[in-house]
């Protein structure tokens, strides 16, 4: 007998006795099922693996008393119930009767039996019936275990899936914020920048007026001997200083003032003020000793605007506190990291000097806007606004940076951080120690200024103080002035002014006359634009005489 079966397909045969294993073996050889008779337990085991294709035939023989631990052993094997079994027994037999077919019935679930003497038929259909169940068993397993690990797959995909995308959520969370900052800064730079040019062209004009203003007031108090008139006019030159102070506050926070750094040691500078800051407190304030660090670096800002700087913070910090407050001052060497929010200072060495009160505080509304200009919390007429902008400006301008620490009814301290100098300080006055020569009686001046009032003020100074004053109201009429004299030997510039401004026109007066000594008299000037320029070349208006006097006297000299 042959048939379609395959060589792969294999029946183990557990017959010890030999009875009927090698008819069994023979029907199912010709079947094309590779029958193989194992005597023994331990011969079973070297053939068995966990292929599908493996069916176990077992003569019921092993009822002998001889091979009952065998079957015992077989039936206890719980991974023995993924093979099928097919057991021979004796016909008219009874399950119920057999011990070990009720072993292995209850043990293992893919158990069936075949009655002898059987028909070669009948034994090859059984074992194809066996194996097929197995094999469908076999895939099924195989099936579920590649489900297994395809869920196992997708799960790790999954977590590895969802790490990504948190790690990029958090990203996105990162830079959205960073944007938001960014953005928060840009807003807040555009706002002072338009405030800025505002205030800067309001102090233009102002400066201009107050220059008409201080210059008369001068002429006419060396030419009155009255004295309520003399008092009436000094308490004009007063309202004119401060004016002129005001104007400086608002050029300061524009950016629009040209700065004079140089290396200063705020310890001194904070020790010189005492006297001021008493004064400037009224006694209403207790102020503490200064807490000077020791071996504090020079730091590189403008003497004049730091002390301005201190008063303003002295003078916020005494309003924002009762009668009886107390108000600190100090310094300190400090390294700073990359800046987080606007207005902090850049990375590097700086110099603090921090003002610090144990007043009202600030809410979080007032600190954000507290470096706006003009904003306050003070009554109508008691603050302008002006003092943090200034003190925000001038630090920045000088490359430094303002922090606030705050906390409300706990007081504020405000820290202002400066760029460190890389040169010792230098002692206020050394360089202006040389008074300055005589002017000749023969200087011709040229005065150029779009203003009319300022241009008489000023060459009427000019011929006070011994020069030979001429005037123009542009650039052109100043080219053309300076082409009909020849014994021009100095000109004093105002920048701002339509058409061509005071730096084309400087240009190309030194074109035409290299080493002509030209001066800038501004109010408002872009910082940029003068920075090639000594200091000794700028006249800020509104200019006093003595100012004017000293920085000309040098140019001719």
């Amino acid at each position: 007998m042959s048939g379609g079966g395959s060589l792969s397909e294999r029946a183990l045969i557990l017959a010890p006795t030999g009875r009927d294993s090698a008819i069994a073996a023979a029907i199912l050889a010709e079947a094309g099922v590779a029958p193989i008779v194992c005597r023994g337990l331990a011969d079973l085991l070297a053939h068995l693996d966990a292929g599908a294709g493996v069916a176990i035939i077992v003569d019921d023989v092993l009822r002998s008393a001889d091979l009952s631990p065998v079957s015992k052993w077989i039936a206890d094997q719980a991974s023995w119930s993924d093979f099928p079994f097919l057991i021979l027994t004796q016909r008219g037999g009874s399950v119920e009767r057999n011990p070990f077919a009720q072993r292995l019935a209850a043990t293992l679930g893919n158990v069936s039996f075949l009655e002898r003497p059987f028909h070669p038929t009948t034994l090859v259909s059984s074992v194809r019936t066996a194996l097929r169940g197995r094999g469908r068993q076999y895939e099924a397993r195989e099936r579920i275990e590649e489900i297994r690990r395809a869920e196992a797959l997708l799960e790790r995909r999954v977590v590895e899936r969802t790490a990504e995308l948190e790690s990029a959520n958090r990203q996105l969370a990162a830079q959205i914020a960073e944007r938001e900052r960014v953005e928060t800064a840009l807003r807040q730079a555009q706002r002072l920048e338009a405030v800025g040019q505002l205030t800067s062209g309001v102090a233009h004009d102002f400066n201009n007026l107050l220059t008409v203003i201080t210059g008369n007031i001068e002429q006419l108090q060396k030419r009155l001997d009255e004295p309520a008139v003399a008092r009436r006019l000094d308490m004009m030159a007063e309202a004119s200083r401060r004016g002129a102070s005001l104007t400086a506050q608002m050029l300061a926070f524009s950016r629009r003032q040209k700065l004079e750094p140089r290396p200063v040691d705020l310890n001194v500078t904070v020790r010189s003020m005492g006297d001021l800051l008493h004064s400037t407190m009224g006694g209403s304030v207790r102020i503490l000793e200064p807490d000077l660090q020791a071996g504090l670096w020079p730091a590189m800002i403008d003497p004049t605007q730091i002390e301005l700087v201190i008063l303003n913070l002295a003078i916020n910090a005494r309003d924002a506190m009762e009668v009886g407050g107390t108000l600190r001052i100090a310094t300190a060497n400090v390294l700073m990291g990359e800046p987080l929010l606007p207005g902090q200072p850049p990375a590097g060495e700086h110099v603090m000097v921090s003002v610090s009160d144990d007043g009202s505080g600030m809410t979080p509304d007032v600190l954000a806007r507290a470096f706006e200009p003009f904003f306050t919390t003070k009554d109508v007429g008691k603050g302008s606004g002006l003092g943090l902008s200034q003190v925000f400006g001038v630090a920045q301008q000088s490359g430094g940076g303002v922090t606030i620490d705050t906390a409300l009814g706990r007081g504020t301290a405000i820290h202002v951080y400066l760029p460190r100098a890389q040169s010792a300080p230098i002692e206020r006055g050394v360089a202006d120690a040389e008074p300055p020569a005589a002017p000749r009686a023969d200087v011709v001046i040229l005065v150029v200024d779009d203003d009319d009032a300022v241009r008489e003020v000023t060459t009427g100074i000019l011929n006070d103080l011994g020069y030979i004053a001429l005037d123009a109201e542009s650039g052109r009429a100043a080219l053309e002035t300076f082409e009909a004299r020849s014994d021009i030997e100095a000109v004093i510039l105002d920048y701002a002014m339509p058409g061509m401004n005071g730096g084309d026109l400087a240009r190309e007066l030194a074109r035409r006359r290299p080493g002509l000594p030209i001066l800038f008299a501004t109010g408002y000037v872009h910082v940029e634009a003068l920075a090639e320029t000594p200091e000794d070349h700028i006249i800020h208006k509104p200019f006093k005489r003595r100012e004017l006097a000293d920085k000309l006297a040098r140019a001719v000299a």
